[in-house]
């Protein structure tokens, strides 16, 4: 399973580079969240490698993380546009 490891850091740096210039938002944010599943596989990997249980409740709290700041990104953003929108088209309220 130590081979898998070395291609999944270089998965991980390639997604990373996919958040730092992607051309929008939307591929930054899938950028981000490519490089999060990444790091919680490495997690789990090393986990199961190392005998270190423990491990497993940091992937799962990462996790979770990652998936309540992905939803408010999006309705952070949603919310952003649908402003804007309503600004432009003078149904401002």
């Amino acid at each position: 399973m130590q081979y898998i490891l070395w291609p999944m850091l270089a998965f991980l740096l390639l997604y990373i580079g996919m958040a730092v210039r992607g051309p929008s938002m939307w591929d930054r944010m899938l950028g981000m969240n490519l490089a999060s599943t990444k790091v919680i596989l490495i997690i789990l990997m090393v986990a199961s490698l190392q005998d270190m249980g423990f491990l497993l409740d940091y992937a799962i709290i990462y996790a979770l993380s990652g998936f309540i700041g992905t939803l408010f990104i999006t309705m952070f953003w949603g919310t952003r546009k649908r402003r804007e929108k309503e600004k432009r088209d003078g149904t401002d309220q």
